[in-house]
């Protein structure tokens, strides 16, 4: 993790023995090692009793701020017997991290080496530790150089020394130095692009100009392909950077400029790949009909499951079920599979008459636990198919996990009150352990009411069906007493809580949307006023109980809006109720039609989880998925159209 968040979330501990492992028992005193956090906060690790924290479980914590402390004076022996005192923690990590990051910028690069343990993991840490190797290892320097070296982006100051050197030597020459600016062509990083044109010498003058010349009209790729660079050394980059630039701009002159040169370039097969995926995606993302032709035959070579989306979503929206089973067909199998495209592969062969074929791609998407899934299993009226994984640990494998080492650690830092740094270790050991020993720390969180961090571990620990634990039974009451309040249904609005914050009561979006149900400030004091209760507040909306009153209320007045249509109404939820409105006003009719036309990437994606999410914690609840329906009679055969707004 890196260390910026790292020092975010946890406030500076104090002092013990250096490389005390943290499987201590607890002797220490957790009000001693609160005030130790307040004032190590400060820097006051004079303040600190050691005496009064010595042998707590956090004891690692606080070596792990001494010794960071000392950096990079710290010898790699005292970090390397540290990492290894605490191995199992997080900490371990992080201090290998913070050596490598201060012994590099303090140019002590046989320590750094000392520590690294191999190649690290970001890229400041790799510029440091190759920068290391420049004198021990050449080659090896030279290789992971020219890997940093060649990306479209800029890179972290860390990797300016090691790029000097590799230049000076001759590592990274006029080539590298093009194939970069290539690369920054491609990623519209213009500043990038003009710093690296002018570091090429008077051999390759020519092939800047050339670059200058066809950013500026793409028409002229034909004429200025035939050679570029010495020896024609830059013409394979040069073409896929022009032509990949000229995509999002215009589609159609990217294909015209490819068609014109492509049958003289000789690229490799994933650089052709490359540049005609971009076509192909901003094509279908313009609606450029006119280049379907040429669309549908590359894409037999393309591998992108978003460019094969974009093609059956079009072929959806023109009603051309032909394309959509052609394009279906042709999908990468693992997107094929999907119950969605198995769905709308067996509404195509329905539509053209192909019944049975129809009937084995719904029973292929009804295996499935998928909003389309549910759908196909009503057209072929079977149950649904949750595919849930046995979630049960005896009391004795749970009494066991109570003594784990990095369990202790976690109830002791949410004892101190720093639960951000207890998701942090807990979230390790969740990376850490196996597939049985991480479904047993699920369990115990389950058990501890760990709401937040249990669905986080069924996520770090990819728990897809083990679904009491990714839908716990978090603030049932406040949801069935405020469904039961604004008539709506209880299981509607967990599925909302559970997509939009996880269960997160304090979850705060980038676009400022707060708590369980994630209410934009204005809807809160907006819904607050309607309610009585006035503007909750920036800090009233995440009580867990006034954001489900606000929320299940502001979706009930959605469900109204739209004549008790759900589907309408959380996509209102998501993009806002104008938008739905516009869209429904060019609807196509048909629910699932209606459904997959949803402009938004994330709305689409909202809709069908929410509702699928619906359809696990009612069957959840009642042990069964008898009797449960993913959507009403009236939900399926209404008209989506200008006619469901109801003003």
């Amino acid at each position: 993790m890196p260390f910026a968040l790292f020092r975010r979330l946890v406030p500076l501990v104090a002092a013990t023995a250096l490389c005390m492992p943290l499987t201590a028992t607890a002797q220490g005193s957790d009000g001693a090692m609160r005030s130790a956090l307040e004032a190590a906060r400060s820097g006051n690790f004079h303040n600190i009793n050691d005496a009064a924290i010595r042998g707590h479980e956090l004891a690692g914590y606080v070596a792990y701020y001494r010794l960071r402390d000392r950096l990079p004076n710290a010898s790699p022996q005292e970090v390397l017997s540290y990492i290894s005192a605490n191995a199992d923690a997080p900490l371990g990590d992080w201090m290998r991290e913070q050596a490598i990051l201060r012994y590099g910028k303090a140019g002590r690069y046989g320590d750094l080496l000392a520590v690294a343990g191999g190649v690290p993991e970001t890229t400041a840490e790799q510029c440091y530790y190759y920068t290391a190797q420049l004198g021990q290892s050449p080659a090896v320097a030279a290789q992971g150089g020219r890997e940093l070296w060649l990306v479209g982006r800029s890179q972290p100051d860390a990797c300016d020394s090691l790029f000097s050197t590799l230049r000076a030597r001759g590592e990274i020459g006029g080539t590298e130095i093009f194939e970069r600016m290539m690369l920054a062509w491609e990623n519209g990083e213009d500043g990038l692009v003009s710093y690296l044109g002018r570091q090429l010498g008077p051999a390759w003058s020519s092939a800047a100009a050339a670059q200058q010349s066809v950013a500026a009209n793409p028409s002229r790729l034909a004429r200025v392909a035939r050679c570029v660079g010495p020896n024609c050394a830059g013409i394979a980059s040069f073409v896929r950077a022009a032509i990949i630039a000229t995509a999002e701009s215009s589609p159609a002159a990217a294909l015209s400029a490819w068609q014109q040169v492509s049958g003289s370039v000789s690229l490799p097969a994933q650089s052709r790949q490359a540049l005609e995926r971009e076509i192909i995606y901003y094509a279908l993302r313009r609606d450029q009909r006119s280049l379907l032709g040429w669309i549908d035959g590359a894409l037999a070579g393309q591998q992108d499951p978003e460019v094969f989306e974009l093609r059956a979503r079009l072929a959806i929206r023109d009603r051309d079920w032909a394309a959509v089973e052609r394009t279906v067909g042709i999908m990468p199998a693992e997107t094929q599979a999907k119950a969605r495209w198995q769905y709308w592969l067996g509404r195509a062969l329905a539509l053209r008459g192909q019944q049975a074929d129809a009937q084995a791609a719904y029973a292929r998407a009804a295996g499935q636990r998928d909003f389309f899934g549910f759908v196909a299993a009503d057209r072929l009226g079977q149950s649904y198919d949750l595919n849930m994984e046995d979630t049960r640990f005896s009391e004795a494998e749970r009494a066991q996990v109570a003594g784990w080492p990095t369990v202790r650690r976690t109830e002791a830092l949410l004892r101190v009150g720093q639960e951000g740094l207890a998701n942090l270790e807990w979230n390790h050991a969740v990376r850490s352990a196996g597939p049985t020993d991480a479904r047993r720390l699920a369990d115990y969180a389950a058990g501890r009411g760990w709401h937040v961090r249990l669905v986080q571990t069924t996520i770090v620990g990819k728990m897809l069906d083990a679904l009491p634990w990714r839908f716990p039974e978090a603030y049932r009451e406040d949801f069935r007493r405020w469904g039961q309040a604004n008539n709506v249904d209880p299981y509607l609005l967990m599925g909302i809580a559970r997509r939009e914050s996880a269960y997160n009561p304090e979850a705060l979006s980038p676009a400022g949307a707060r708590g369980l149900m994630q209410l934009m400030p204005g809807t809160a004091a907006l819904v607050g006023r309607q309610v009585g209760i006035g503007d909750p507040g920036p800090y009233g909306v995440l009580d867990p109980a006034t954001n489900i009153r606000l929320g299940s209320t502001y979706i009930r007045d959605m469900i109204a809006r739209y004549g008790g249509n759900r589907i309408a109404a959380a996509a209102a939820y998501n993009a806002g109720p104008h938008r739905v409105d516009t869209w429904l006003a060019r609807a196509p009719g048909e629910f699932d039609l209606f459904v997959e036309e949803i402009p938004f990437k994330e709305t689409r994606r909202y809709v069908r989880a929410v509702l699928e999410y619906r359809v696990v914690f009612e069957s959840l609840a009642q042990g069964s998925t008898q009797g449960v329906q993913v959507l009403t009679a009236a939900e399926k055969s209404s008209r989506y159209d200008g006619s469901m707004v109801r003003r």
